[in-house]
């Protein structure tokens, strides 16, 4: 009777927790949704211009007509809260698009390459990872300047040597292939079959770590404009807006809470995502 139990136990519990996913991913992509629509709609979805001053109602706290209140200059928070979008999401997915690229060069050179080759490249790679990406990104800022272009490319230079350990791992797995080695056989060329055989099938997993690495770039890239490394004011990255609110947190807290607010949920949006897309790999 108990081994009865334990087997409709599991049988029960399995439904579940693949309801569980699919709710998690569900959820994660209405979120997905949300966002895509702040970066496509702005002026649909924001009842004011981002830069529009009404010093007759600075620091007025949120309501029916001001939905986050108004800030120092009387602009309203939550249309640039919904302007901000558009800076702060794209520049965490150029990141990431950086990250990628760069990362899959240099994970596909080593995989296909000699052992020299490879060898050197891990070792660049291990120099590389030993160096904390905050660290190394303003390192790279200082060498080519401030604004959204350059965070973006210091977080993607950053975050490059993880995706480029991923896809060495997977590369050199499936380069082991029987459809590969008869390629190699046949003397089709080392870019050629990287490129239709090899790449499509690590791109899986670069898709789950790029997933989770979007909500990073955003939050990384908000905290570089927090220091005043990304775009100038006014304009409306959420960074900029943490840094213009933080002077005021005592009497007008809403100038930064709620773009705060927004780069939390950007943050758990593409986490959840992330970790679904990877529950869905597993299995």
């Amino acid at each position: 009777m108990s081994m009865a139990t334990s087997e409709f136990s599991g049988i029960s519990a399995r439904p579940r927790a693949g309801g569980g996913r699919l709710a998690v991913l569900t959820l994660g992509v209405l979120a997905a949704a949300a966002i895509i629509a702040l970066l496509l709609l702005p002026g649909v979805l924001a009842p004011y211009a981002p830069d529009t001053n009404d010093v007759q109602h600075t620091f007025a706290a949120p309501s029916s007509r001001h939905y986050f209140g108004t800030d120092q200059l009387g602009r309203d928070v939550y249309s640039r809260v919904i302007y901000g979008a558009r800076y702060s999401i794209l520049t965490g997915l150029v990141a990431t698009a950086i990250g990628v690229v760069a990362g899959s060069v240099l994970g596909l050179a080593a995989a296909a390459g000699s052992r020299v080759i490879d060898a050197v490249i891990m070792r660049l790679t291990d120099v590389w990872l030993a160096f904390p990406e905050v660290l190394l990104a303003l390192l790279v800022i200082a060498l080519i300047g401030t604004g959204s272009t350059q965070v973006a490319v210091a977080i993607g230079v950053a975050a490059a040597p993880y995706y480029g350990r991923l896809v060495r791992g997977q590369a050199l797995a499936v380069m082991k292939a029987e459809y590969v080695e008869a390629a190699k056989i046949l003397g089709v060329p080392p870019w050629r079959y990287l490129a239709r055989h090899v790449l499509p099938n690590v791109g899986g997993p670069v898709v789950v770590l790029a997933s989770l690495g979007t909500g990073t770039a955003v939050a990384a890239a908000a905290g570089l404009s927090l220091l005043g490394l990304g775009p100038l004011p006014p304009t409306p990255d959420w960074g900029v807006m943490l840094a213009e609110g933080q002077s005021y947190l005592a009497n007008a807290w809403w100038i930064a809470v709620f773009p705060g607010v927004a780069i939390v949920v950007v943050v758990l949006t593409a986490t959840l995502l992330g970790r679904s897309l990877q529950a869905r790999s597993v299995r």
